[in-house]
């Protein structure tokens, strides 16, 4: 059994997810084997806040070189948390 923490790894902040949150969508990284109401409760827990929908896609690790030796980065699972109309804002990307 995981906990909230371990579900929930860092907040993604790029330009494109920051533009996202005027419509209340906040990106993450979460874990691998993580479903969608796991990550809902954990947002939920952690946050304090109203979740409307999650969107999930699994990331794959790409093809790096250094000389003559290759290999993949690591693959991980990015989620958009949409929150409800009602809900309160996330305070850490408030200030970015």
């Amino acid at each position: 059994m995981r906990t909230s923490y371990d579900i929930i790894i860092k907040p993604i902040v790029t330009e494109n997810s920051m533009m996202q949150t005027a419509d209340r969508k906040y990106t993450f990284e979460v874990h691998k084997d993580a479903n969608k109401t796991q990550i809902k409760r954990a947002v939920e827990e952690v946050f304090g806040v109203k979740v409307e929908k999650v969107n999930t896609l699994n990331v794959p690790g790409k093809l790096k070189r250094q000389g003559r030796n290759q290999g993949y980065t690591r693959s991980w699972k990015k989620a958009i948390v949409k929150l409800t109309e009602d809900s309160k804002t996330i305070e850490f990307f408030e200030g970015m």
